[in-house]
């Protein structure tokens, strides 16, 4: 990493967290921040998912599976398709991506991938948040 690091504040599901990232890097945390608030949004709205540690968890496996199709040069026609849970069985399913394909560019899936980064420590400190 480069920069200087500081702590920024995020806000996420009306929570903030103290997260600390490179300054050059603020402006992709911000982001990623706001991505991750609006999937958790998503989520908690369809009342199927209770409880911020498990749509937290679904928040992160929709965009892990959007990092996936991504990685592997797969798009969905629909932006808003994705990895969706029940609680009650425990299943999650995946977005169909049949209708189209496109060549990432290796910096796309770079920052991507350090995007993934963020989303995974920011996840970590909510847990430590959660337990503490």
């Amino acid at each position: 990493m480069s920069g200087s690091a500081s702590t920024f504040s995020v806000t996420i599901l009306e929570k903030e967290y103290q997260v600390a990232c490179p300054e050059d890097q603020q402006a992709e945390l911000l982001l990623s921040a706001r991505h991750l608030d609006e999937q958790m949004r998503a989520i908690r709205s369809t009342g199927k998912v209770i409880g911020l540690e498990r749509i937290a968890v679904m928040a992160a496996l929709n965009i892990s599976h959007e990092l996936l199709q991504a990685r592997n040069g797969v798009t969905t026609s629909d932006p808003n398709s994705s990895t969706t849970g029940d609680k009650k069985s425990g299943k999650t399913s995946g977005a169909k991506a049949e209708n189209a394909t496109k060549t990432v560019d290796p910096a796309d899936a770079a920052s991507l991938s350090g995007l993934n980064a963020k989303l995974d420590e920011a996840l970590h400190q909510l847990r430590q948040l959660e337990i503490g």
